[in-house]
């Protein structure tokens, strides 16, 4: 029976059932139909991301939040260990050169399913690190590969770069739009190029350093080479109010030169993308943490401004990066309610475990359904390229002002900030940001800190911050509760940039009076009467002093990362049992 068990997963009969090889990869025609079922393209799921950073507080159960305030072992971590689309890929890969087709043809097939096989593996290396390296099918006869021990991470990410190298000289440029081309494989070969390279260099437990730079390097040539002769550019109409939040609020981005790789939603072709109402109001808000890693608009820290700590909402947005207010819901704009379907100023609603910020970026403020569900998505930009390029070359060592000056300093201009000056940065180091990323040491310390500054506001809520904070060796920020907007005490406050109030505080002892007897402003709008007090209170807004005021509290129960140990994830207990050869646990799990 347990025999029977360990290889259930593994004999998913999905592909010979179905596809015999003898009949199927006979045409050109097979092999794309085979290959475009491997289809994996990131969608708007991802502007749900991210709750498991430092970049939003979140009300659900997510698995790092779970192991940093509990006792975490291989019997409750049982995810990420599936194999099923791995022996789909290895299947296509078997069988593909039966194809009465030129080799061209099945080289560009079999460089998609590379390319798919080495994004399942870097997958579960974020993971698991060291994992079972298969490169053809198993059947139910290959006790050995079953049951065989992990590969060291050297060999899987060695197979990696070998996959998508492969990819990268055989994929075709041109596709049907909405799949994978030659460019966007090269990104990936310079996305897992930088992963590895950054992770090695900053994480001592895998005794790997004297690697890292040769992975620095694949990721600063990849990536130059995308910017040197690929047809791509930033979506720039001289507009930093909008230009932005154009790409990620558009119903057809098909033609943006900055979208490398489009996910596309229309009602009428039955794919329809609307999650407004997770977005905004469902378990996730932005932290005061991110809000105040934005930059002023004059290109100076938000956090060196006197009395940034205690600043009130409506002046934290005043001057700013214009990508805050394109990513967050700002003070003073107009959101379109139904009914009436006519936009008026938003006001913030504030709730327990919840900062009180909201997030704008992926919500389309429409009462149109269509127009909601019709949004496309940027899964691959060429502003990541750029961002790419830039940190492999300060972490390498080899960043001069002008390899910023053709891509941080590109994305900067779009967004209408000063450009960023090296010899500046490293003069004048970010003391908030050197106190988040201690493993930042050397030359270019201010310069790599203002490239991760760069890296996460230009890609804020888009799925990139949990990878970032791993290979960075930063994730002691992840110990910070999030916490959100700053209140002084009880009283009446703005929160949508009229200059009058439309919420008021009160005690915790107090009752909300009845409708007819509420306060009105000055406008003769009745105000939002919320209790404020400590957390665990019987009240709406919980403050970190309760009735004194504070910064929104989102959680109270403490957190403690493990390092290196909670970097990596045990493979699943059961697993264990079936196949001991996967044992023993890395780091210190059990």
């Amino acid at each position: 029976m347990m025999a029977a068990s360990c290889q259930k997963d593994f004999m998913d009969r999905y592909p010979q059932t179905s596809i015999p090889p003898d009949l199927f990869f006979k045409t050109e025609e097979d092999l794309n139909l085979y290959v475009t079922g491997l289809l994996s393209v990131t969608g708007r799921g991802a502007f749900l991301a991210d709750q498991d950073t430092d970049d939003k507080a979140t009300t659900g159960a997510m698995e790092i939040k779970s192991m940093m305030t509990g006792s975490p072992t291989s019997q409750t971590l049982t995810g990420g260990w599936s194999w099923s689309r791995l022996r789909n890929i290895n299947y296509f890969l078997d069988n593909y050169s039966k194809a009465n087709v030129t080799q061209e043809v099945k080289d560009h097939y079999a460089g998609l399913a590379r390319y798919y096989r080495a994004l399942f593996y870097i997958d579960k290396v974020r993971r698991f690190s060291n994992v079972p390296w298969y490169s053809t099918t198993l059947n139910p006869g290959d006790s050995v590969a079953l049951y065989k021990p992990r590969d060291p991470r050297t060999l899987i990410m060695d197979s990696v770069m070998a996959d998508l190298n492969f990819a990268v000289a055989k994929v075709k440029e041109s596709v049907p739009v909405g799949t994978p081309g030659k460019w966007v494989v090269k990104l990936a070969l310079a996305r897992a190029a930088l992963y590895e390279g950054t992770y090695r260099k900053y994480h001592d437990e895998l005794s790997l350093k004297n690697t890292a730079d040769a992975y620095l390097q694949t990721a600063i040539k990849t990536a130059d080479d995308i910017m040197t002769n690929g047809p791509f550019q930033l979506y720039n109409t001289g507009n930093p109010a909008t230009d932005y939040a154009t790409l990620f609020n558009s119903a057809n981005l098909v033609n943006n030169k900055e979208v490398m790789l489009v996910n596309i939603y229309d009602q009428d072709l039955k794919k329809s993308g609307g999650n407004n109402g997770n977005i905004i109001n469902y378990e996730q808000s932005p932290s005061r943490d991110l809000v105040q890693t934005y930059l002023m608009k004059d290109g100076s820290r938000f956090t060196d401004q006197p009395g940034y700590q205690t600043m009130l909402y409506v002046d934290e947005f005043r001057n700013r990066d214009p990508r805050l207010s394109q990513t967050m819901i700002y003070p003073g704009l107009k959101m379109a309610v139904n009914p009436p379907a006519v936009a008026t100023l938003y006001i913030p609603r504030l709730n327990k475990n919840f900062s009180g910020y909201h997030q704008l970026k992926g919500y389309i403020n429409s009462t149109d359904s269509k127009v909601v569900d019709g949004v496309d998505f940027p899964a691959c930009r060429y502003a990541e390229v750029l961002l790419i390029f830039a940190e492999a070359k300060a972490e390498s060592g080899g960043l001069a002002q002008g390899d910023l000056d053709r891509s941080i300093n590109l994305i900067r201009q779009r967004a209408g900030i000063p450009p960023l000056n090296m010899a500046a940065a490293n003069a004048s180091i970010d003391p908030v940001l050197a106190a988040k990323y201690t493993d930042v040491t050397g030359a270019n310390t201010g310069v790599i800190l203002e490239i991760r500054r760069e890296r996460r506001v230009e890609l804020a809520m888009e799925g990139y911050r949990f990878d970032d904070l791993m290979r960075w060796h930063a994730a002691k920020a992840l110990e910070k509760i999030p916490e959100g907007m700053y209140f002084p005490g009880l009283g009446k406050y703005d929160l949508n940039g009229d200059g009058v109030e439309d919420i008021i505080l009160i005690d915790k002892s107090a009752s909300i009076p009845p409708a007819a007897s509420q306060e009105t402003n000055s406008l003769g709008v009745k105000l939002v009467y919320y209790k404020a007090g400590n957390f665990g209170d019987d009240v709406t807004v919980y403050l970190k002093n309760g009735n004194s005021g504070g910064t929104i509290v989102t959680e109270v129960r403490a957190r403690t990362f493990k390092d290196p140990q909670y970097y990596y994830r045990p493979v699943p207990f059961n697993e264990v049992v079936l196949n001991p050869k996967l044992a023993p646990q890395l780091f210190g799990w059990q």
